[in-house]
C-alpha cells in the first residue's frame, strides 16, 4: 500500500504534459503553446527534460482556461493573473462572479431558443420584433470585436497591429500595461497640477503617448488627433480616461490637438 500511495503522490506532484492534458482535456499543442509564451510553466522538469506539473501548475492552467471561457485574450490573462495586486482568491471570487453572469444569459438565451423551436413546430414566423424581443440586445463582446475589423481591418495600421502584437509574449504585455498605467497617472498629475495644454510639459505627454501607440502601428499627428476626438466621441474610451480621474478624457483630447496643431 506504501508504493502504491507513493506512486499517487508522485503522480499527483510531477505530471507529464501528456497527463495534464488528459486530465484537463486539452491538447499537448495548447500546453507547449501555453509554456512558449510565459502563460502556464511547469515547474520543472525530469532528468530527461520533460516538462513536468504540480498541482499549482494545473490550478494555473485552470484559471487560465476560465479566463478564456470568458472570452478573455491570452494577453489579458497574463496580465491578471500576474498581476501583483490581486491574489487567487480575488481571481476565483471574479471568476466566479463573471460565470454567474454568464449563465444566467445561457439561460436566458436556452428559453429563447425554445420559444423560437416552438414557434417553428407550430409554423410561425415571428416578426423581427419579436425576435429582438425574446433574444435581448446583450452581444457587446460579438459587437465590439465586429466593429473593430470593420472599422479598421483594411487599414495599413490594422495589418501593422497584428503583425507587431503577434510577437508579444507575456512579458511584453505585462511591460505594456505597467507603462500605459504609469502614462495615465503622468495624465491625472497633469490634469490636477492645472498643466495647460500647448504647454512644454503638455506637449511631452503627448508625444509620450504618442509613443505608446507606436509600439502597435504607425501614428503620425492626423492620426494621433483621430484618436483624440474618438475619446470623446465614443462613451467606452470616454469612461476608461474618467475611471482614471474625473475630466481626463477630454485634457488627453486637448494636450493631444493642441501638441499636432504646432507640427
Amino acid at each position: 500500500m506504501t508504493g502504491v500511495n507513493e506512486g499517487r503522490h508522485q503522480v499527483a506532484h510531477g505530471r507529464t504534459v501528456g497527463d495534464v492534458a488528459g486530465l484537463v482535456g486539452i491538447s499537448v499543442r495548447t500546453l507547449h503553446h501555453y509554456d512558449r509564451i510565459g502563460l502556464v510553466v511547469p515547474s520543472g522538469r525530469t532528468s530527461a527534460g520533460y516538462r513536468v506539473y504540480d498541482d499549482a501548475d494545473v490550478e494555473r492552467l485552470h484559471q487560465v482556461l476560465t479566463y478564456r471561457e470568458l472570452g478573455f485574450s491570452l494577453e489579458q490573462i497574463a496580465t491578471l493573473l500576474d498581476d501583483p495586486r490581486v491574489d487567487a482568491i480575488a481571481h476565483l471570487r471574479d471568476q466566479h462572479e463573471l460565470l454567474i453572469e454568464r449563465i444566467g444569459r445561457l439561460h436566458r438565451m436556452v428559453a429563447a431558443v425554445e420559444e423560437m423551436m416552438n414557434a417553428k413546430k407550430k409554423g410561425i414566423q415571428l416578426t423581427a420584433e419579436e425576435q429582438a424581443e425574446i433574444f435581448g440586445q446583450d452581444w457587446k463582446g460579438e459587437e465590439y470585436a465586429a466593429e473593430a475589423e470593420e472599422r479598421w481591418g483594411d487599414t495599413k495600421a490594422w495589418q501593422q497591429s497584428q503583425d507587431r502584437t503577434a510577437g508579444f509574449d507575456k512579458d511584453d504585455w505585462q511591460r505594456i500595461k505597467a507603462e500605459n498605467d504609469a502614462l495615465e497617472a503622468k495624465f491625472a498629475d497633469a490634469l490636477r497640477a492645472g498643466v495647460t495644454p500647448g504647454s512644454s510639459e503638455a506637449n511631452v505627454l503627448a508625444e509620450e503617448h504618442r509613443a505608446s501607440i507606436a509600439r502597435f502601428y504607425d501614428c503620425g499627428y492626423e492620426m494621433h488627433t483621430n484618436l483624440a476626438e474618438m475619446y470623446l466621441a465614443d462613451a467606452r474610451f470616454t469612461k476608461h480616461y474618467e475611471d482614471v480621474a474625473e475630466g481626463l478624457a477630454q485634457f488627453v483630447h486637448d494636450i493631444i490637438v493642441a501638441n499636432a496643431a504646432r507640427q
